[in-house]
């Protein structure tokens, strides 16, 4: 890929790669890259060193922590992150309310929110989905009413990722009953800590606890926590869901999985010598090599041509979100058939891999992946619904 970057470009991304692997401890890096969860603390830590080096939130305006970079550049801030195996920021602070909050907030929320969000001193949850609103998400049901210099908000809100450690939720609510169901919509900053908001947490199929509901019973809400106008949240949650989708295509992310792959397949033996030997496995495996690149490929041409300081997300990044989604499932599936039963035991052969001595074998912790990940073509705008935007918006269909 270093062939379609310039010089300057592939400059800036050995700078990025020597600040990645020199500055992020390894301890977390090593976490990342074997698949292990991260506490809270792991993620804070990260976050915290990144921001004090200016590369927590480098697509920010520069006046609150952003750096003057072109697309390409903040590609490649990405990319090098995820190939480094470094926890990234967390994206309902970077990449969803602090550009919001930036674009379409007011001067005294800015200067309230904007620094604690970049250096995770307030963790921020998505209060988006509801039960019977998650696609349809414009036929949400959560009720902001207004009294006086307050609203009472009332309802619910489901698969809040990390929720059980927010501090503060973005949330949209319906303020106007009255009209079509987007124009009634406002943005909502809700403290966690209010009286009347209670979270319960969501057991997933992998075992884990990383969702949960949010319930909302007569909280009392500051007008002034309001993003932007009333009634307008609807055009504030379409630019989040333009960046949320641009990041959700984690190609990075996608490289060193299907590297792990690779490496694993090496050692495992068949009749032929080992997997990689297989004709049929190796043409699977070549042909995820393939789409990835192309995926790649796309994200550049998109990003070398995006208009600056849009507003309004690019529909574009639906393609990225739409195929780099289905990516990351293919990928998790091709782990889970190459470890086989040794994706469920963490004590097995180690292999080496680039940058870590002595890696599980199994502690990819391949299974559970699988089943997270399944996940990433529902959230953020489902497969569907990206389908129906590239129909209407690119292909004017």
């Amino acid at each position: 890929m270093d062939t379609l970057l310039s010089a300057q470009e592939r400059d800036f991304a050995r700078q990025m790669r020597q600040f990645y692997r020199t500055e992020i401890p390894e301890s977390l890096r090593f976490k990342v890259a074997t698949g292990q969860e991260l506490s809270k603390d792991d993620m804070v830590t990260s976050q915290r060193i990144l921001n004090r080096h200016g590369c927590a939130v480098p697509h920010w305006p520069e006046e609150w922590g952003g750096q003057d970079w072109t697309a390409v550049q903040r590609h490649i801030w990405l990319e090098e992150m995820q190939l480094a195996c470094v926890p990234q920021p967390l994206p309902f602070n970077t990449s969803m309310v602090g550009p919001v909050i930036a674009a379409f907030g007011s001067q005294s929320l800015k200067e309230r929110f904007l620094p604690d969000t970049a250096n995770l001193d307030i963790w921020w949850s998505q209060g988006f989905s509801e039960p019977n609103a998650g696609s349809d998400l414009a036929s949400l049901k959560t009720s902001a009413v207004r009294d006086g210099e307050t609203y009472i908000v009332n309802g619910q809100k489901t698969w809040t990722t990390l929720g059980q450690y927010g501090d503060w939720i973005f949330t949209l609510v319906r303020t106007d009953p009255s009209v079509k169901k987007q124009a009634g919509i406002s943005f909502l900053l809700i403290d966690m800590k209010s009286s009347g908001v209670t979270v319960r947490p969501i057991q997933l199929i992998d075992g884990g606890h990383e969702v949960n509901e949010v319930f909302f019973d007569n909280v009392v809400v500051p007008v002034g926590n309001r993003v932007g106008e009333e009634n307008k949240g609807w055009t504030y949650a379409k630019f989040l869901l333009g960046n949320e989708r641009t990041g959700i295509a984690r190609i990075g992310m996608s490289k060193v999985n299907l590297a792990r792959a690779k490496a694993y397949a090496a050692v495992t033996k068949t009749a032929r010598g080992t997997l990689l030997d297989d004709p049929l496995f190796s043409a699977r495996l070549t042909k995820l090599e393939a789409e990835l690149t192309a995926l790649e490929m796309t994200q550049l041409r998109i990003l070398s041509t995006q208009a600056a300081g849009a507003d309004a997300p690019d529909p574009r990044s639906s393609v990225l979100k739409l195929k780099g989604s289905q990516l990351q499932e293919d990928i998790s599936e091709l782990l889970v058939d190459v470890l086989g039963p040794q994706g469920l035991d963490f004590v097995a052969d180690r292999v080496q891999a680039e940058g870590f001595s002595d890696l599980p074998l199994g502690a990819v912790d391949a299974l559970p992946a699988y089943f997270n990940t399944r996940k990433v073509t529902i959230y953020g705008g489902s497969s569907e619904v990206q389908r129906g935007i590239i129909s209407k918006a690119l292909l004017g269909l």
